[in-house]
């Protein structure tokens, strides 16, 4: 199963036309999504502001090429590496998620735009893509999600903002289950979880205007200016930390939060 091509010769018999189309459509229903929750939230208008108000307010000026370096150090640090995220386990879930996502996502191109190859690397790259992004995203629906873990709500509530991890780990769900059964040649089955595959893809691309999805794009632009506003001294107008010892004993950091 692991090493086979589940876009080739799939179970109703789609012509690689067909799905090379839907995956075109699905990154016009990206960037479309992406563009409108711009329009909506304006996002990047607030971003350039702040960064020109944070330029009039810097203490000193840095080089073309300290800013180079302040970027390249972000995108290796921050957003390679989830560095954002203080708790190991919070931090394993999302680069699971994270890196999984990527290879399930660009294996996928490559498999459909490439069908006639008999390469079994990237079908391998699919389904551990796939793995990865089950257990990260569902060790964190179950375990991590901070409304349940923090507020004891209940990990079956559901609102807008899961709409992502949820379409995201459902369509790596069935995308394995497609492959598990279309190569096990149970057809009922593997037509139920490709209509299910499909579906789940649908929800997810089409619901980025509703979801966190756009929410990827706009991280690493604020990491990214919130160390040049240290390296400027702009510090977006917050005042410089002290070095002072702790005046109020261990406060939150006394135990994690576990449910009220």
């Amino acid at each position: 199963m692991i090493t086979i091509n589940p876009f080739v010769d799939n179970i109703l018999n789609i012509a690689p036309a067909y799905i090379q189309g839907f995956l075109v459509l699905m990154v016009i229903f990206t960037v479309g999504g992406v563009i409108l929750d711009m329009m909506h939230k304006k996002n990047v208008k607030f971003f350039f502001q702040n960064a020109k108000k944070a330029k009039l307010s810097a203490t000193k000026s840095v080089s073309t090429g300290e800013k180079a370096s302040i970027i390249v150090k972000t995108l290796a640090y921050d957003v390679a590496t989830s560095a954002e995220f203080c708790g190991v386990t919070r931090r394993i879930t999302h680069l699971l998620g994270m890196y999984g996502t990527i290879l399930f996502w660009v294996s996928s191109a490559v498999m459909i735009f490439s069908a006639s190859s008999t390469s079994t690397i990237y079908p391998m790259l699919w389904h551990i893509g796939a793995i990865m992004t089950c257990v990260g995203g569902y060790w964190f629906w179950f375990i991590q999600r901070v409304d349940v873990r923090a507020e004891g709500n209940s990990w079956s509530r559901i609102v807008f903002a899961d709409l992502f991890v949820l379409s995201l780990v459902t369509t790596s769900t069935f995308g394995l289950l497609w492959s598990y059964f279309q190569s096990a040649n149970s057809n009922g089955l593997a037509t139920l979880f490709f209509i299910m595959f499909i579906i789940s893809n649908v929800v997810l691309f089409g619901g980025v205007y509703w979801s966190k999805f756009a929410h990827m794009f706009y991280k690493p632009g604020a990491a990214i200016q919130k160390h040049l506003a240290e390296a400027d001294g702009s510090r977006d107008d917050l005042p410089e930390p002290a070095d002072l010892p702790k005046q109020f004993g261990l406060g939150i950091k006394r135990s994690q939060p576990q449910n009220y």
